[in-house]
Order: C-alpha cells, then structure tokens, then sequence
C-alpha cells in the first residue's frame, strides 16, 4: 500500500514517524508534497520517503492520502488532487479541524469517495497517541483498513463529528496541560531539594505508570485515589490542599476555554 502525504508538518510527521517506528510502513511506500520544498524535502530524504512533484500526482497515486494543510488550504489543494482522487478513488483523510466530511466531499466534488477526519495527538510519534476518527457512509466499508492503519500509533476511537472539539480538547490539547503539571510538580521537588532533572525525570514515569493504571484497571480514577489515600493521611492532606486552590475547577475551566475557542474557529 502507498500512503501520501499531502503537507508535512508537525503532526503529518509524528504520524510517518509513529507509523515507521511501529514498522506498519516501509519508508519507501510513503509519498509526499507540501507546500515548501526546503521544509519537507530534507526531511523526506532524512526518512528515506519519496517525494511527490506536486499535490496532484500524490493523489492520483496513493491508495491513502492524508491531508494534514491548514483549513484554509482545503479549497486550493481540493481542486489541484480532485480529478487524480476522483479517478483512482483511494481513501481520503483529513487532518484539517473545522472542514466536516459533508464539506470535504464538496470540495472535492465527489459525495462517492470515501473520506475519514482523523484527529491524532502529537504522541502517535512514539506510538503512544490517542487518535479519534470518523467516516463517511462510503468509507464505512473501509472502517478495518483505517483501524488497521493507525491503530499501531496508539488508542483509536470512532467517535461523532460533533465530538471532534472535545476531543481535541482532552487527546489534542490536554497533552500541554499534562505538561504544565510535570512542571509544577517537578518545581514542587525543585522547591524541597531534588534537581530539576532528577524532580522531572520522577514525575513524568509517575504520569506513565499511573495512565498505564487506569487503563488496566476496571476501577475509576477517583477508586484508585482512594487506593493510594490512607485515613488522615499526607496524599488526603495533599488532594484538600489542591482542590481548596481550585484544582478540579482550573482544569474543568481549561477544557472549557478549549472547547469554545475551537468552536469559534480558532
């Protein structure tokens, strides 16, 4: 199978990255084009990928082609891929927030292709991401091969286009907000002795294994809270302490902002 790339940046290289890490593609079965040669040429050459003359030829000789431009590129890279992607009809995804799969289609000018919105976080880079994803009732038919294209990157969930902005909410800008914990707690350390590294270092294998945690475990976040609290406690002592700063309602707040601004087309 050949996967193209149209658009190279961030996330459209976690993705090729994640995918050759996993091995789920060899480097040569990927084709890419963007819109400036001194950005994606060397990385293509850096990967061993090969690389498209134009946006038109990656369509028409792709049996999946990613879209990963910004939004207000969807009208322009459409119409140059549409009479490639139209003749050889191979599975179209989306990467651009905002554009539905109905407006795809119409940008294309084909209601008949078979069009995913994916939406990853930029953790599919060490096959450790959380992708959400959404298919038209054409590619419906195709729901494995999406599964089993990009399940290797990490979890992957069907979810409602109309979910897509909480999603990325809590998988696409929720990492940021993790970030910005490891830090707090990191200087935290920092304050009672630690290194900053050796403080990072603890906190971010902490965050590891108490994902990995939830994950196993047939109990809620808030069961496995009480697993680690003893009665009158110092893990009680701390949970008091940062919900009377406001924990709970800063991080329902943040999400919030999220949202709304996604919804305003950020």
């Amino acid at each position: 199978m050949k996967l193209g790339f149209i658009g190279v940046g961030n996330m459209a290289q976690a993705i090729i990255e994640g995918l050759l890490k996993a091995q789920a593609l060899t480097p040569g079965t990927i084709l890419v084009h963007g819109g400036h040669a001194a950005h994606f040429q060397p990385y293509a050459e850096a990967h061993g990928l090969q690389v498209a003359p134009d946006n038109a030829t990656v369509g028409a000789n792709c049996e999946v082609v990613i879209l990963a431009v910004k939004p207000t590129l969807a009208a322009s890279v459409c119409d140059e891929i549409a009479e490639g992607v139209q003749a050889h009809r191979p599975l179209v995804v989306s990467l651009m927030a905002g554009i539905s799969l109905e407006k795809l289609a119409t940008l294309l000018g084909d209601a008949a292709l078979p069009l995913v919105r994916l939406m990853p976080n930029l953790n599919v880079a060490i096959d450790a991401g959380m992708t959400a994803y959404a298919l038209n009732q054409v590619a419906a038919a195709q729901a494995q091969q999406v599964i089993d294209l990009f399940s290797p990157l990490g979890g992957l969930t069907e979810l409602p286009e109309a979910d897509f902005a909480t999603f990325g909410a809590l998988a696409g800008s929720a990492p940021a907000f993790v970030y910005l914990f490891i830090d707090a707690l990191a200087r935290a350390g920092v304050k009672h002795g630690l290194t900053k590294q050796a403080a990072t270092e603890i906190v971010a294998q902490m965050l590891a294994g108490s994902g990995q945690m939830v994950l196993a475990s047939d109990e809620s976040p808030f069961d496995l809270i009480d697993k680690v609290s003893s009665p009158g406690g110092t893990t009680v002592a701390g949970i008091l302490a940062m919900e009377a700063n406001g924990f709970s309602t800063a991080t329902v707040a943040g999400v919030d902002a999220t949202i709304a601004k996604d919804q305003a087309g950020a």
